[in-house]
C-alpha cells in the first residue's frame, strides 16, 4: 500500500515535468526495484542519490531528467520529509565549516587522486566553470576564464596576489606566467599542494596547506575561485573581514562562486555526504550582508549556463577515462560520480543555481579600470 501511494505521488510530480516512470525517452526514469518508493519515502533526497548508486533505478540522460524536475517547484513536497528537516536544523545549530572541519572536504573529495582529476579536467586542472562566450572547447573556455579574472582585477606586472582555495595552483601559474604577478595560494587539500607546487616550480608562486582564516599579510589583489561554496553561512562575514584585512587599501577583491537563487542554511544532503562535505551555496542576500560596510560592489556577473557546458565536458572526459580507473574506484563510485556531474549540469541548465563573479573594492577608492566581460 505504501509503495503504491508513494509511486502515485512521484508519478504525479513527474507528470508536471513530462517524465514517465519506465518510459522510452532518454529523460524518463527506469525503476528496477519496487521497494525504491519506500526507500525514498524513508530517506528523502539522500535516498534518491544513494539508490541510484546502488543500481535501483536508471536514466539514460540524467542531466535532462534533473533539468526537467528542477523547473517545477517541489519544495512543498520536500519539506514534508523529516530527514531533510533534521539536516536543515543541524546546519543552523552547528558550524559545519569551522576550522576543525575545514580539511574534511580536502581529504574526502580533492584528495581522491590527482591522476583522476588530470583525466577529467583540462590540461591546467581547473575545477571550476570555464567561460564559453568565445570558446568552443574546454581548454579554450578555461583559459578564457583565467584571463577574464585577470582583466577584472586589472592585474599588473609585479603585483602580489592572494589566492584563497587555490586548487592545484592553476590561476597562480597563469597569473605568474602571463602577467608577471607573485601569488600566494592556500588550500586544504594535501594532494593539491603537492601537485600545485610541482606545476608552479620556478615561478614566484607559494602554495600552502592552510585554512583561509589563518592567512596574514597584505596583497594588491585577493581572489577566490570556488572557495565560497565551502565557507558556510556562519562564516561569510568572517571571510569578508579576512579579505578586507589582507587587501591593500587601493586593492581589488574578487570572488568566483556558485550562487543560490534563495537563501538557505544547508545544502543537498546527498552532496554533503558524498561529494562536498560541509558545502553550502551562498545567495545574493547572504553575500551582500557579509560585505556590508567593508566593500563596494563594482561588478556582479552571472554566467551560470557556462557551468552546464563545463560539467558536460568533464562528464565526457570522465566517461572516456573510466576504463583506466574502474578497477581502482569500482562501479558504485562510477554511478556516484555520474549522478554528481549530470545532476549538477541539470541544476545549472534549469537556472536553479547560478555562477557569479564579483569584483569589490574598499569604500572611498576610485573605481578601478577593469574589463568586466
Amino acid at each position: 500500500m505504501v509503495n503504491n501511494q508513494v509511486k502515485m505521488a512521484l508519478q504525479e510530480l513527474f507528470d508536471l515535468s513530462g517524465i514517465k516512470i519506465n518510459g522510452d525517452r532518454p529523460y524518463d526514469i527506469h525503476i528496477h526495484r519496487d521497494d525504491l518508493y519506500a526507500r525514498i519515502l524513508k530517506g528523502g533526497i539522500s535516498a534518491v542519490g544513494e539508490s541510484y548508486m546502488d543500481g535501483w533505478w536508471d536514466c539514460e540522460a540524467l542531466d535532462q531528467l534533473v533539468d526537467k524536475v528542477m523547473r517545477v517547484k517541489y519544495e512543498d513536497y520536500i519539506k514534508k520529509n523529516w530527514r531533510l528537516i533534521l539536516h536543515t536544523l543541524r546546519s543552523k545549530i552547528i558550524n559545519l565549516q569551522k576550522i576543525s572541519r575545514a580539511y574534511e572536504v580536502g581529504e574526502k573529495h580533492y584528495d581522491i587522486g590527482n591522476s583522476f582529476y588530470k583525466a577529467m579536467l583540462d590540461k591546467r586542472m581547473l575545477y571550476t566553470s570555464g567561460y564559453w562566450k568565445n570558446a568552443d572547447n574546454l581548454e579554450a573556455a578555461q583559459e578564457a576564464k583565467l584571463d577574464l579574472v585577470c582583466k577584472k582585477i586589472n592585474l599588473q606586472h609585479g603585483m602580489s596576489v592572494l589566492d584563497l582555495g587555490c586548487g592545484w595552483g592553476s590561476f597562480a601559474k597563469y597569473a605568474a606566467e602571463k602577467y608577471g604577478a607573485s601569488v600566494t595560494g592556500v588550500t586544504v587539500s594535501k594532494e593539491q599542494v603537492e601537485l600545485g607546487r610541482q606545476m608552479c616550480a620556478g615561478l614566484p608562486v607559494e602554495i600552502k596547506l592552510d585554512d583561509y582564516r589563518n592567512v596574514t599579510g597584505k596583497y594588491d589583489r585577493v581572489i577566490s575561485i570556488g572557495i565560497m561554496e565551502h565557507v558556510g553561512h556562519k562564516n561569510y562575514r568572517t571571510y569578508m573581514t579576512m579579505v578586507e584585512r589582507t587587501l591593500k587599501d587601493d586593492g581589488i577583491a574578487f570572488i568566483h562562486t556558485i550562487g543560490n537563487n534563495i537563501t538557505t542554511t544547508t545544502t543537498n544532503p546527498w552532496i554533503h555526504k558524498y561529494i562536498f562535505p560541509n558545502g553550502m551555496i551562498p545567495s545574493i542576500a547572504q553575500i551582500g550582508k557579509a560585505m556590508e560596510k567593508l566593500f563596494v560592489m563594482e561588478d556582479w556577473h552571472n554566467f551560470g549556463p557556462d557551468y552546464d557546458k563545463t560539467l558536460m565536458a568533464w562528464y565526457d572526459n570522465f566517461e572516456r577515462a573510466w576504463p583506466e580507473f574502474k578497477d581502482q574506484y569500482g562501479k558504485r563510485f562510477y554511478r556516484m560520480w555520474r549522478f554528481y556531474l549530470l545532476s549538477c549540469a541539470g541544476m545549472f541548465r534549469s537556472r536553479r543555481i547560478q555562477l557569479w563573479q564579483i569584483v569589490m573594492t574598499k569604500p572611498g577608492v576610485e573605481q578601478p579600470e577593469c574589463r568586466f566581460s
